[in-house]
């Protein structure tokens, strides 16, 4: 029957964020994740990598209760958000890295919701969503972020990425969240740091 399903669900997802004014049907994933693993509080200086279209910028922004400071990223324009300070660019360049660092120096959260520019090629799809993830945990790294989310592809070096988030943050756990689509191998890992 249509409609029915993790597809009928996600196209209701689709329908519920333009309901409720948000940018994405992503939004509903953070939403999910904050249910389950308490990321954000109030007050707390997040940085959102891949923000664009903001989806998670709007979460993250009312979960912080209109304190703390929020900085988002993305290849693409963002239109402005209140609240949140958004920068155009690519984070593997030295210069958006600096204007980061000197916007963003420390963050309570990390979250990255970057996806590459899918080929069709599973693979290679892959490989470069680990790669996207991995510049996400080192730039969580460089702000010793207490709490990180970031979405990665199953796959051959899924383990290997998932034990370098463990081995920096000390705990970790995947979550798939409702909103995501049923032919989708994404997944969320979702890493608290252990206090020393």
């Amino acid at each position: 029957m249509p409609g029915q399903g993790r597809q009928g669900r996600s196209d209701a997802f689709q329908r519920k964020a333009r309901r409720e004014g948000y940018r994405a049907r992503s939004a509903y994933k953070l939403m999910d994740i904050q249910k389950k693993s308490k990321i954000f509080k109030k007050g707390s200086i997040v940085l959102d990598l891949g923000a664009a279209p903001g989806g998670w910028s709007q979460v993250a922004l009312e979960l912080m209760e209109g304190e703390g400071k929020l900085v988002g990223v993305d290849l693409q324009h963002i239109l402005p958000l209140k609240g949140a300070t958004f920068i155009q660019g690519d984070l593997r360049e030295t210069e958006i890295r600096e204007e980061l660092q000197n916007l963003i120096p420390k963050a309570d959260v990390v979250i990255s919701d970057m996806s590459p520019n899918l080929s069709g090629n599973y693979s290679i799809d892959q490989a470069r969503s680990v790669e996207l993830s991995s510049l996400a945990l080192e730039i969580a790294a460089e702000r010793n972020a207490q709490a990180f989310v970031v979405k990665v592809f199953e796959g051959s070096d899924f383990q290997e990425f998932r034990k370098a988030v463990i081995d920096e943050f000390g705990s970790v756990r995947t979550l798939s969240p409702e909103a995501s689509r049923k032919q989708s191998s994404e997944v969320y890992l979702i890493a608290k740091r252990k206090r020393r």
